[in-house]
């Protein structure tokens, strides 16, 4: 059902909706018109009641190599607030955008991620590596500090020592080290990051849908709240799914298994 040239779309009859960077000639860097369309794509999940997950995923051998250098070269003739609107108005919609999706989203990482690549990876809310796949933040290679989310959502995932050594040192780390600081959730065979990911998001469409998006909300939300404040809101939450009939079904049956 794709109408992209840059991406992949297509949502399948359980609720999956698969979304794949598709410039593998060039790793899947991004420019402006595929991270428009990357923008647009999520838009048209999030206004579609039948899609419940959302994969993402790369064509060919890598997730995504990070901007494109042929359009930083453009960056050098703009002055600084346009350069700065770019990122605003474009790449940075996709962080925004997938935060306020109260859909879960997968990152299945077929393969190498740096970068803005990285950073697109880790605004994802589970990441699935394959075994050979390797992860930079190599921002600093060109001069520069991470501009796509990275200074936010690196620290909160492997800590700020960690971090800051990818950061001033463009270190790769591998699929194995991501998992054992904690940048992904697990390590699979090449060839099966997609099909593990699909696997768990058959999981999560199998339970009460808005329970999972109140979730996602209640989590994304705490981040920034205080305590007193984020209880307030989730029994909020638990209140109005306490009428929903998913809950008096699972409790339903849950006071029939106890009775035998």
């Amino acid at each position: 059902m794709s109408e992209y040239q840059y991406i992949k779309l297509a949502i399948d009859d359980k609720g999956i909706a698969v979304l794949t960077l598709n410039r593998p000639e060039r790793y899947n860097a991004f420019h402006q018109d595929m991270v428009d369309e990357w923008y647009d794509a999520l838009q048209k999940v999030a206004n579609n009641p039948g899609a419940n997950v959302v994969i993402v995923t790369g064509a060919g051998k890598a997730f995504c190599a990070g901007g494109d250098v042929d359009e930083m070269t453009k960056f050098i003739d703009q002055n600084s607030l346009d350069r700065k609107n770019f990122l605003w108005e474009h790449v940075h919609r996709i962080a925004l955008t997938l935060e306020r999706l109260d859909r879960p989203v997968i990152a299945a990482l077929n393969g190498t991620a740096r970068g803005a690549g990285l950073d697109m990876a880790l605004m994802c809310d589970i990441r699935i590596a394959a075994k050979s796949a390797v992860f930079a933040e190599s921002y600093i290679n060109m001069g520069l500090p991470p501009g796509d989310g990275g200074t936010y959502y690196l620290p909160r995932l492997i800590g700020v020592g960690r971090a800051l050594e990818m950061f001033w040192t463009a270190k790769e780390i591998t699929a194995e080290e991501a998992e054992r600081y904690g940048m992904v959730n697990r390590v699979v065979p090449d060839g099966e990051a997609f099909n593990a990911a699909y696997e768990l998001a058959l999981k999560i469409v199998s339970q009460p849908q808005q329970a999972i998006r109140f979730t996602k909300r209640a989590l994304y939300q705490s981040l920034t709240s205080g305590l007193a404040m984020h209880l307030d809101m989730i029994s909020s939450h638990m209140s109005v799914l306490e009428d929903m009939p998913d809950f008096k079904k699972k409790l339903d049956a849950f006071k029939s298994r106890k009775a035998k």
